[in-house]
């Protein structure tokens, strides 16, 4: 956790309601951190809905397959999430620690092991001393209240700047719904089906495996269009909780995903998602630029993505946004390593809205004093349009300056 907050943070953080059947609280149980919180607990009420999407690493952290392992059963009465160490390349001493963790916090909540969701954000390779949470679970069960979900954000918090929390409410049949959302993440960010880690909490009542459909599909053009530095972490995860309590006050009970009474849930949620994953964006380590990139004119939507990833990723491309170069040399190149579809001679780029270069050439009217004012601005977009079809999507990402490699040089020490 840095002590500077991210030039590109929020200028205003939304207050978060509660939500009936959630319940909250933070402790420092000194996983690895001194004089900060590390833990947090979400209790749930009986009947709480889970759904959850997981990293697609091969090195999965031990609570990552806990997860997915739980998630068939589509109860949750707890979340149990720690900073300070991923529990991630630990063998057989992550699983019992997995498991010590859920025994600790199903005894504290009165529940099953089957129904804690666990999640741990850190170092990858060191095991992880469960017994930590033993007393630190139960108090906070005690303690726990209906929320104070920036305090939650803060105690998940690793290299992040700010924490990351967002909210909607909107109407479900009769009734008022809220959707309230806290992510983490700000370094080790190329989610693929995730991000590092987010929680999304509602009282909607949802069945678990429309809530999973959501859910599914709502990450693709939010946390899956994110990337800071290309590698996907072993530990991504996100959950989404649905209560269910707003049916006392006339929610329909949903049971399918395509149910047309979901419609506005439905935009609440994406939004949610999306403000979750801008801000992870926003926070990159060492970020100093927010950078769109879209990619229209190509193939297919699916080819638009992998292009506009490929030049998301170029570290050519991300450190000549932090030295505020307009150079279109590098897109091109990126373009071109994608191994998609592209016609040099179609291809134009702009930055800011100011094209540089047209049908595979620079600009006839490129001004460069013109370029380089656009390119002091905090917020770069960069604009490719290949020529070749109806396909377009968007990604987000960051600059890459000196003091990322300054944080990650010195993560572990």
């Amino acid at each position: 956790m840095s002590s500077s907050v991210s030039p590109l943070a929020p200028k205003n953080v939304p207050d978060m309601p509660t939500i009936a059947g959630i319940r909250l609280a933070t402790a420092e149980a000194g996983i690895r951190y001194k004089n900060r919180t590390d833990v947090l607990l979400a209790v749930m009420d009986k009947g709480t809905a889970v759904a959850g999407v997981f990293t697609k690493s091969k090195c999965p952290s031990a609570p990552v397959e806990w997860c997915r392992a739980k998630l068939k059963g589509g109860k949750a009465r707890a979340l149990v999430v720690n900073s300070g160490n991923a529990n991630a390349f630990t063998g057989k001493t992550g699983r019992s620690s997995t498991a010590l963790t859920a025994r600790i916090a199903a005894k504290a909540v009165g529940c099953t092991a089957g129904e804690i969701f666990l999640a741990s954000t850190g170092v990858i390779g060191e095991p992880l001393d469960a017994t930590k949470f033993d007393g630190v679970l139960g108090r906070l069960a005690e303690t726990a209240e209906a929320g104070d979900y920036l305090a939650a954000a803060k105690a998940i918090m690793t290299t992040d700047t700010f924490p990351k929390v967002a909210t909607a409410t909107v109407k479900l049949g009769k009734a008022k719904v809220t959707i309230n959302g806290m992510a983490k993440g700000a370094g080790m960010i190329a989610p693929d089906m995730a991000t590092m880690l987010s929680f999304i909490f509602t009282d909607a009542p949802i069945a678990p495996a429309a809530l999973q459909a959501l859910l599914k599909s709502g990450v693709e053009d939010t946390f899956n269009a994110v990337t800071i530095d290309g590698d996907t972490s072993t530990s991504d995860t996100l959950l989404a909780f649905a209560t269910g309590a707003a049916a006392e006050h006339g929610a329909p009970k949903i049971s399918r995903a395509s149910d047309p009474r979901l419609k506005a849930f439905v935009k609440a949620f994406n939004q949610v998602l999306a403000n979750l994953s801008e801000q992870v964006a926003r926070d990159g380590e060492g970020a100093r630029k927010l950078v769109e990139i879209t990619v229209e004119g190509a193939k297919t939507k699916a080819s638009a993505r992998k292009i506009a990833m490929s030049i998301a990723n170029s570290p050519l491309v991300k450190t000549a946004i932090a030295g505020e170069d307009a150079n279109w040399g590098r897109v091109v190149m990126a373009v071109g390593k994608a191994g998609e579809p592209a016609d040099r001679d179609k291809l134009s780029i702009s930055f800011n809205g100011i094209r540089v270069a047209k049908n595979g050439a620079r600009d006839p009217s490129y001004d460069e004093a013109q370029v380089s004012e656009a390119m002091k601005a905090p917020e770069i977009a960069i604009k490719v349009s290949l020529g070749l079809g109806k396909g377009r999507d968007r990604v987000l990402t960051c600059d890459l300056t000196k003091e990322y490699v300054a944080i990650n040089g010195d993560y572990r020490s």
